[in-house]
């Protein structure tokens, strides 16, 4: 798959991963709406990247993926300004285990909001043009991590429920590809200040630290890496690809029949 005109909406683009994958998106001739609630960041990235793109490539659209109205009107904005929707990548996300209800909002009810709301505009069976979507998640949709337990259930529920949207979208001929990426740990914002927002479970850091000394740390461009790969490859649908410095492996799951 070509990426050359392909109209991309990305979530949490301002910074970090976001920021990467819109950056290797725009690299690779894709037309890109940034999506986030930091407007100020959102702003300055689309200024410099308006700069070396043009201005037709690049829209920034300030948005909450909680506010169902918010989201809605930005995939409209997109659909009217650079002319539809061919990819989208649920990339917004946060840790905290002391406000865990806005954890399960933002990573997980987040992404189904966008791809149900996507779908409106790319499946084929509404008009739509087909494409593929990629979620965000994390090793700890894989495997647990002891010191952010609700982290861990909402990537669960990314990887989980990518694979059945992904069986759907062929058994209903949506035309449209969906896979998930698992990256282990990022060198992101995400992670500098993640031991602070523990709560509780805050006595475990120091486990979560002897797992970032035994796999690594991964730069946000190997995660772009990799989430171009799911994009680009017409043979991924339903795969969670896991992720570590130099080191990548699609996850293969126990059959239910």
């Amino acid at each position: 798959m070509s990426l050359a005109g392909k109209i991309a909406v990305v979530t949490g683009a301002a910074m970090g991963i976001g920021k990467a994958i819109t950056e290797i998106l725009l690299q690779n001739g894709a037309k890109v709406a940034l999506l986030d609630v930091n407007q100020t960041a959102g702003k300055n990235l689309t200024e410099a990247l308006e700069k070396q793109y043009g201005r037709d490539r690049v829209l920034f659209l300030n948005c909450n993926v909680e506010l169902e109205e918010q989201l809605k009107a930005a995939f409209q904005k997109t659909v009217e300004t650079l002319g539809g929707i061919d990819i989208l990548c649920n990339n917004a996300g946060i840790m905290n285990e002391t406000k865990w209800e806005e954890t399960v909002s933002v990573n997980l009810v987040g992404v189904i909001r966008g791809t149900y709301l996507a779908l409106e505009h790319m499946s084929k069976l509404s008009g739509g043009r087909g494409g593929v979507i990629v979620s965000t998640a994390s090793i700890a949709g894989i495997g647990p991590l002891l010191s952010c337990p609700v982290y861990t259930a909402t990537k669960h529920g990314v990887v989980g429920f990518t694979r059945a949207m992904a069986a759907v979208s062929t058994a209903s001929g949506y035309g449209v590809r969906v896979n998930v990426l698992c990256p282990g740990f990022v060198q992101t914002e995400l992670l500098a200040s993640g031991t602070t927002k523990l709560g509780q479970y805050s006595h475990l850091a120091d486990r979560i630290q002897l797992l970032i000394e035994k796999t690594g740390i991964l730069t946000v461009s190997e995660v772009a890496e990799s989430f171009l790969e799911l994009v680009t490859d017409e043979t991924k649908n339903g795969e969670a690809l896991l992720l570590f410095p130099k080191r990548k492996q699609y996850v293969t799951f126990p059959a239910l029949l």
